[in-house]
């Protein structure tokens, strides 16, 4: 994928696969687990770790400013489901229908669990985009597991402390001490998630770069999360 040739199928694709990751893991995420050894977690996580994959297999194939348009594609696309959910939501039901109480349950998002995806999100993945770039450069392309792992133990771990404290910890629902095992527990899971993966990870990555005939490297590109025009794309 370049300027000429436009978008190819294969990173299309990787964005929906993308996009929905985060949509079903922030519809399920209203479900807490009951994991073993008593602790818990947000069902999200069943999921949700499968962006962050995917979004390394972007940033290391097409490089951070592709990444970053599909990382805002993810928010945008998120931002019309939640709008969507909320307007079905407040509409009459029909007389007949009695599942309004659950309907809200689940996809009824409260301000805070909203703004706490949100937030978690956005720091999440362009703090995992940013640390995998800047480590490609750093180890010249080779060791690709380093950077997967390690730009998942920097932006899932902001993603996680971000969006526990503010949709558990700030509403009380959780105690202090449930809290930080929630974040300790979700953040573990979330990184072995990767670790478990690299073998899917190296066979995508590897594919793709024969397929695509790239490998990107960030050595000119502008790291801001927000661009305008084409120039700042690569800048």
């Amino acid at each position: 994928m370049d300027a000429k040739r436009g978008f190819s199928g294969r990173y299309v694709a990787l964005a929906a696969l993308f996009v929905t990751c985060l949509i079903v893991a922030n519809i399920i995420a209203v479900k807490i687990l009951a994991l073993p050894f008593g602790l818990f977690a947000p069902a999200g996580v069943v999921i949700f770790p499968l962006s962050y994959l995917f979004g390394d297999v972007l940033t290391e194939v097409y490089g951070y400013a592709a990444a970053r348009r599909v990382i805002w594609l993810g928010f945008f696309c998120n931002l019309i489901a939640v709008a969507a959910f909320l307007v079905a939501g407040a509409l009459p039901a029909a007389p007949f229908w009695t599942g309004q109480a659950s309907y809200d349950a689940i996809l009824g998002f409260t301000p805070q669990l909203l703004i706490a995806s949100f937030c978690a999100y956005l720091l999440g993945e362009f703090l995992n985009s940013f640390v995998l770039a800047r480590l490609k450069i750093a180890t010249g392309g080779r060791w690709l597991w380093t950077r997967t792992i390690g730009s998942t133990l920097v932006g899932e771990g902001a993603d996680t402390v971000v969006f526990i404290t503010l949709a558990f910890g700030v509403t009380g629902i959780f105690k202090p001490s449930q809290l930080v095992t929630a974040i300790l527990t979700q953040w573990a899971i979330k990184v072995l998630y990767e670790v478990a993966a690299t073998p899917l990870t190296y066979l995508i990555v590897n594919r793709l770069k024969r397929a695509e005939g790239l490998d990107h490297f960030d050595t000119n590109t502008n790291f801001s999360p927000i661009v305008f025009g084409r120039k700042g794309a690569r800048a």
